[in-house]
């Protein structure tokens, strides 16, 4: 089995003092694995996401993800990194108000060194595969929050990263565009995009991931696929 990300050993202090943030923690997401990662407010979910997506580092223990170490890497070794393997998507859209749709998508490849028509083809093919394209010359303001959302998918996935990681991805949505956010990720989940998502909403971990962790005080509590195996 390909582990996309392997943590092993991994625990996260903020206060050398006090109790890990997280950890420590051992977990494995293979090739293509959906995994939902849910608990209550401060139970380190956004500590694993960010520790997976090495915008931290860990106190203790090794991160690799792609065949990557990240711990080890420096600040802009780790950026490169992230632009070349690492989709992520943000509860807030993060879009760049003053481009359009189709420059907010190209920029990402644009930034590891795309030329500026290849990044534009690969756009137009994911503005279509995600029904946006009558978009593109929009700018993000105009657009309600499931587009704006779909927006945001397709420029994590510009780059075909090896793993998208989403943060509370339907959070700031209405339910009907939270329904739709939701459509979107199980398709690409199907279509074999290996996912990370952190939320609070059972219905978007049901429908888009086939493992669900559950993590209280920096701990897992409850691991599907280890249930399942007994």
């Amino acid at each position: 089995m390909t582990h996309v990300i392997q943590l092993e050993g991994v625990a996260k202090r903020y206060d050398s003092a006090g109790a890990p943030a997280l950890g420590p923690l051992d977990l494995g997401v293979a090739q293509g694995e959906a995994l939902a990662v849910t608990g209550p407010s401060g139970s380190g979910k956004s500590t694993l996401l960010n520790l997976v997506a090495g915008l931290d580092r860990p106190t203790e223990g090794a991160v690799t993800v792609a065949g990557q170490r990240l711990e080890g890497l420096g600040e802009h070794a780790l950026a490169r990194f992230r632009r070349q393997h690492v989709g992520m998507v943000f509860q807030f859209f993060n879009l760049l108000d003053d481009l359009t749709v189709a420059d907010n998508i190209q920029l990402p490849a644009q930034l590891t060194g795309t030329t500026r028509r290849r990044a534009a083809a690969r756009a137009e093919e994911l503005m279509e595969l995600l029904r946006i394209q009558k978009h593109a010359r929009a700018y993000p303001g105009r657009l309600s929050g499931g587009e704006r959302q779909r927006v945001a998918v397709a420029r994590a996935l510009v780059n075909r990263p090896a793993l998208l990681l989403a943060d509370e991805p339907t959070g700031a949505l209405d339910s009907a565009s939270g329904q739709d956010v939701r459509e979107l990720l199980a398709d690409l989940h199907r279509g074999g995009q290996t996912l990370v998502l952190v939320t609070h909403d059972l219905a978007l971990a049901r429908a888009c991931a086939g493992r669900t962790i559950h993590l209280v005080d920096g701990h897992l509590a409850v691991d599907t696929r280890a249930e399942a195996a007994r």
